[in-house]
């Protein structure tokens, strides 16, 4: 026969157990690599082609949806659910609210209440020696009677701080303070910025007003007031002079597009809000249990005291981290404890250490973000199989969060949504694409190797395609199992007396017919050599016990015994169309096989080896002179011990084999 030229004669089988697993391929001259570091490369860059050609494009997917504000509202969410999720803190005795709630104004009986009342509440607070009064409440305009006694105590007072609406917008105009605490710089702003879905994340610290004045936020004014009978005062940072800095704490000031913000409102000097948690996380008293002199004797000494509504019908509330509704019920705060929050995060961060809210720069972000999409096409193009993806991936988000979890209780706030995005995209990228390979190699599995194979034996490759494979070939394994080989009788004169075209035809014919057979009975077509039929039973998938090995020697004998009747019925054919008519010859052994890949670079096969290959060929080839009819069947020793009674078959004698050094029991089964 002639030879075919290397890049022909590849063995299919081999080829389609090669593209199963794309990305486990090796290459099959490992010597051809010495002194080649390049090959390597190509090799490596073409093993995880599915990494590279998909990871850094949802990268940049992803980091052009971030800085394009598409993520924003996930991450705003994600800050909200890490708030939640975190752990209470103990409340801060250094910060208490007096109230004015619906039952005030009821036993009030007005609205807003009188400055002989508020006059009152004062100094009834300045009794107990507190470090700072804040007053939450609009006072621009007198509410007699009592507005001399409240002015008296406005100017009486100097840590007493009163509130103006420095800027206007859409809910309402500017609202000045009271021109006392004006004259006397005892004023704040209650000002806060509200991001684009209405929740209050961010304070005010400075804001400069539409006349041009600098002014600080009542929560700050208020914090100045406290840590300055703690000796500590205001500073410009060291790391950067723009910056306020109070003990240790560096407050950092926020910018349009610091964390997940994309060209947010950044006027004046603004902070990240680190809330203490939801409403009621600051000790609150009544404007009646403060008057009617019920607290607790120096209940507001040297704590900072802010005084505001709480009154539902005042509506002075806002959307917080906390009012979804993640664990809990939705809840709203009022901006007196807003006000209070912020006083509480700036004493306790220049006193405590408490952390700040601090964000990554934009480049450690995309760094972030392009790590997490590598990570989902990394691990996932590693686990190969789908089932391993869909447990190990959602447990490397599980890690993300938690990761993201840990260091927002460390103070910082780093990107959850869009590295969440990046390996949820990578990761159904490559699942996409391995499905498809599957699907593809399936079919082609299905369609090609089922030539040579049942498609139940394809159907069982295919599902353990990955315990059958490594290094992009099949595992060497010891197995048992039946070898069958065939041979025209007196093929080399028939050959000689045909034309090669004829030849051909009918020798396609009836390898055809052979090799259907052993498909019929479960084998597998090894190889066919010149007019030889090589045939398997029992692989590629190993036998595991002794039923199954005699099934497999049973169903050897009956596909040949069924080759003999179909060589019959080619006789006929074959006679009335005038073409030769030839008999066939037969060896079968049962024992320990090697199945696996087998070749060179140039030519590798999927294919069985062995003492009992050896001893099947020998058989069929074993004296030509004893006559078997139109088909003779010889086995050996093994093979008669499983089939034993169910066929008609006759002891030839111990003889030895060409090649072998030990006798073997041979037996012919009679076909005819």
């Amino acid at each position: 026969m002639q030879k075919l030229p290397p890049s022909q004669a590849r063995s299919p089988k081999f080829m389609v157990l090669e593209k199963w697993f794309p990305h486990l391929r090796v290459s099959r001259s490992k010597s051809r690599d010495v002194g080649m570091p390049w090959a390597k490369i190509v090799k490596a860059v073409w093993d995880w082609r599915g990494v590279w050609m998909t990871a850094p494009g949802v990268a940049i997917v992803v980091v052009a949806l971030r800085f394009a504000g598409v993520l924003q509202p996930l991450e705003w969410l994600a800050l909200d659910a890490l708030f939640q999720l975190r752990p209470l803190e103990p409340q801060d005795k250094r910060v208490a609210i007096v109230g004015i709630t619906e039952a005030d104004i009821n036993s009030l009986g007005q609205w807003p209440i009188s400055d002989a009342v508020l006059a009152e509440a004062i100094a009834k607070l300045k009794q107990d020696e507190p470090a700072a009064i804040g007053l939450d409440l609009y006072r621009n305009l007198p509410v007699p009677p009592g507005h001399e006694r409240l002015v008296e105590l406005f100017e009486s007072t100097p840590n007493l701080i009163g509130i103006e609406k420095a800027v206007g917008d859409d809910v309402g105009e500017a609202v000045a303070a009271p021109t006392v605490l004006q004259q006397l710089n005892q004023v704040g702003s209650n000002d806060v910025p509200q991001d684009g879905d209405g929740k209050i994340r961010r304070a005010v610290l400075f804001l400069k007003t539409p006349d041009g004045r600098f002014l600080e936020s009542l929560g700050l004014k208020l914090a100045w007031l406290y840590l300055e009978q703690q000796g500590v005062t205001p500073e410009a940072a060291a790391i950067n002079s723009r910056w306020m800095q109070l003990g240790n704490a560096v407050f950092r000031e926020f910018k349009a597009n610091d964390g997940p913000y994309v060209r947010a409102d950044d006027g004046g000097y603004q902070v990240l809000l680190n809330f203490r948690g939801g409403a009621g996380s600051f000790e609150i008293v009544s404007l009646s249990d403060l008057l009617s002199g019920t607290l607790p004797p120096d209940w507001a000494r040297d704590r900072v005291v802010l005084i505001g509504p709480l009154a539902v019908s005042l509506n002075d509330f806002f959307e917080t981290p906390y009012s979804f509704n993640f664990i809990g019920s939705p809840q709203r705060m009022t901006g007196v404890e807003i006000q209070a929050n912020l006083t509480s995060q700036i004493i306790s961060a220049a006193l405590d250490d408490r952390p700040l809210i601090r964000v990554w720069p934009d480049l450690y972000e995309v760094a972030w973000i392009a790590a997490w999409c590598a990570v989902g096409a990394i691990a996932s193009w590693s686990l190969g199989r789908i089932g391993r993806i869909v447990v190990i991936v959602p447990l490397l988000a599980v890690g993300l969060t938690a990761g993201c979890f840990w260091l927002f209780l460390q103070g910082w706030w780093i990107p959850l949504a869009p590295p969440l995005l990046g390996l949820s995209a990578s990761t159904i990228a490559i699942v996409a694409y391995i499905a498809n390979q599957e699907r593809e190699d399936r079919q082609l599995v299905m369609n090609l190797f089922g030539r040579h194979v049942t498609p139940q034996i394809a159907e069982a490759i295919w599902r353990d395609r990955h315990e059958l494979l490594k290094e992009g070939r099949l595992m060497a394994k010891k197995v048992q199992a039946t070898v069958l080989f065939t041979d025209i009788k007196n093929f080399s004169s028939l050959a000689e007396e045909s034309d090669p075209e004829t030849l051909m035809l009918w020798l396609n014919e009836y390898m055809e017919e052979m090799a259907g057979l052993v498909l019929e009975h479960g084998g597998v077509v090894d190889k066919f050599i010149g007019d030889s039929v090589m045939a398997v039973f029992g692989v590629p998938i190993p036998r595991s016990t002794p039923e199954a090995i005699a099934a497999d020697a049973i169903a050897a004998v009956t596909c040949a015994v069924d080759m003999a009747k179909k060589l019959r019925s080619l006789h006929r054919k074959w006679h009335a169309e005038g073409r030769p008519i030839v008999n066939m010859r037969v060896g079968i052994s049962t024992g320990t096989v090697v199945i696996g890949s087998l070749g060179s670079a140039e030519r590798e096969d999927y294919t069985t080896i062995g003492d009992s290959v050896n001893v099947a060929a020998r058989l069929e080839s074993y004296n030509k002179e004893i006559d078997g009819g139109i088909c003779r069947i010889l086995i050996g020793e093994e093979t008669y011990v499983h089939i034993e009674g169910k066929f008609p078959a006759q002891y030839l004698g111990s003889v030895m084999l060409k090649g072998r050094q030990k006798p073997v029991r041979i037996y012919q089964v009679l076909a005819d």
